[in-house]
């Protein structure tokens, strides 16, 4: 019996919409055939499956994903089709997903893509060779190499899962970001192509343009905002400068970086070290503030020096005193940077943008161009000299410990004291000092025995870290220990002078010499008890005194 053309053509439909429809039992929304199929051919198999074969703009829909390719074969009986050629797959207007040949789960809704594989979200284009794509959730899988990019970033990785609900990529085994600005590395990272945030879960090793370098195990990083976070034990060196921390929150845009928690900075070019529980950093203006036990160490060869306090904060010392060049060649530029300072135009200034600016030279950096600030609670430790004030200044330009209220040195058995006291120091060693108003050195000779000078001003030196001598000027007094040569006590010298000058040996007062009118009476031994001498403000303060360097990272 021969079928005419139209008859064939409906059975052909009849068949199309059969195998369209959910099968009994069935959960899925049923497979379409849309219009505009140049060949659309029926064949049973003699196992009794059921083929439609379309060529020629193909255009099938599932639910709200449409099916694009230039032909197509679909099983009615397994319920699975294959497409081959230009395929495209829209899936709700949010995802779109092309290759050469695709394998098709109608029931589960579950997509097999293989043959230059890409997918696009709108915002970033992944590359593979072969894809899984499951349509009902939204999440796409490949397993032999993938290349997502974004911009001009780009991301490969051994491993990947896409979440389009979300616009995640989870990316697993060798995985590497490359950008202009920066290079990437780590075995698992999640990256949004929306927000452009990758977050990293395992070792993480990255590397900016600037050569800065990255450890991190766990954290984010804004690629839009360039903001980034780090929540696990992590590692930032950029240049001369090193970053450790618990948590770290680093702002490139602004060049705040926050440390909290076991936190470490290392600056090698000025031979500082900071250690605190929370560290403020401005790479811009590097300013460094730490607070919540924080711990200076100037670093030398022997002997570094150890700085507690409340509060720590160091900066450029350029940006704290505004220098003025008054020099010929450079009148023009002194009042532009006046100006500014005031906010007013002056008439050098409009001269100045009539004459041609001479070409400007980036001096070298200065590495004594930089103080700190110490605040409450001060503690100062090094082998050879200990001290503690309540507040303290220091210049790298001089080299200078400025200490004031209520301040106290101490060096080996010699304690002194001063309403302010400035510790000079040289190759980072005690070299002199000064004390101003009530400065007082007290030398313990043995418990309760004490040489003693008081005055209005103190100027001592400094000879391999040990007291070497000390010049007390106005309203000088001395209560002075004499011994024989067994060093037995013979006698007590308490004197008065305007000048007098006080010599060390060992680091023991060896003598006193005054240099003006002395006014004074010389003791035997035998008449005073050792603890009756003690000049009117005498305190021993040896309580306060820091004994070990451990003490100041308690």
């Amino acid at each position: 019996m021969k079928l005419t053309i139209p008859i064939l053509f409906a059975l052909l439909i009849a068949s199309v919409s059969g195998w369209a429809q959910v099968p009994p039992g069935g959960s899925q929304s049923p497979v379409e055939i849309l219009e505009g199929v140049r060949k659309l051919e029926f064949r049973k198999l003699p196992d009794g499956t059921e083929l439609q074969i379309l060529a020629g703009n193909v255009k099938l829909r599932q639910g709200t994903t449409l099916f694009y390719t230039d032909s197509c074969v679909v099983n009615s009986t397994q319920r699975v089709f294959e497409a081959f050629g230009n395929v495209h797959i829209n899936d709700s207007d949010t995802t779109h997903i092309y290759s050469n040949h695709l394998r098709y789960l109608i029931d589960p809704r579950y997509a097999y893509l293989d043959g230059n594989v890409r997918l696009t979200d709108g915002h970033g284009t992944l590359t593979t060779n072969a894809l899984e794509y499951d349509v009902a959730n939204g999440i796409g899988t490949y397993n032999n190499g993938g290349k997502v990019v974004r911009g001009k970033s780009v991301l490969t990785s051994r491993e990947g899962v896409y979440y389009s609900d979300v616009k995640d990529i989870y990316f697993r085994q060798d995985v590497e970001l490359k950008d202009p600005a920066y290079y990437l590395k780590t075995d698992s990272m999640i990256y949004n192509t929306e927000t452009e945030v990758a977050r990293f879960i395992s070792d993480t090793y990255m590397i900016d343009s600037a050569k800065r370098t990255i450890r991190t195990t766990q954290g984010y990083y804004d690629l839009k905002t360039r903001h980034a976070e780090f929540s696990e034990r992590t590692t930032i060196i950029d240049k001369g400068t090193r970053i450790v921390g618990d948590q770290i929150a680093n702002d490139d845009v602004t060049g705040i970086v926050q440390i909290r928690g076991n936190g470490v900075l290392i600056d090698s070019a000025q031979g500082v070290s900071i250690l605190a529980n929370e560290i403020f950093a401005n790479k811009k203006t590097e300013a460094y503030l730490a607070t919540k036990k924080p711990l200076m160490i100037i670093r030398q060869e022997k002997d570094s020096i150890y700085v507690a306090a409340d509060t720590l904060f160091t900066a450029r010392l350029s940006d704290l005193f505004i220098q003025k060049d008054t020099s010929a060649g450079n009148v023009a530029d002194s009042a532009t940077a006046q100006t500014s300072t005031k906010g007013k135009a002056t008439k050098n200034q409009k001269t100045a943008k009539n004459q041609q600016a001479p070409p400007k030279v980036t001096p070298p950096k200065d590495s004594t161009d930089r103080y700190f600030e110490a605040y409450r609670n001060v503690r100062i430790y090094s082998d050879s000299v200990q001290a503690v004030s309540d507040s303290l200044f220091y210049s790298f330009k001089d080299s200078t410990f400025r200490m004031f209220d209520n301040p106290v040195i101490w060096s080996k058995g010699s304690q002194i004291t001063g309403d302010t006291v400035f510790l000079y120091t040289r190759n980072k060693k005690a070299d002199r000092f000064r004390a101003w108003e009530n400065s007082f050195i007290i030398n313990e000779v043995e418990p309760s025995v004490y040489n003693q000078v008081k005055s209005s001003r103190m100027d001592g030196f400094f000879k391999e870290g040990q007291i070497d001598s000390v010049r007390a000027r106005g309203l000088a007094e001395s209560v002075y220990f004499i011994r024989d040569d067994d060093s037995a006590y013979t006698g007590i010298n308490q004197t008065k002078s305007d000048i007098l000058d006080v010599y060390f040996r060992n680091g023991d007062l060896h003598k006193v010499v005054f240099r003006s009118a002395v006014k004074g009476t010389l003791w035997p031994i035998s008449q005073k008890r050792p603890g009756e001498m003690k000049l009117p403000g005498f305190s021993w303060l040896e309580a306060r005194r820091p004994k070990t360097k451990y003490e100041l990272m308690e």
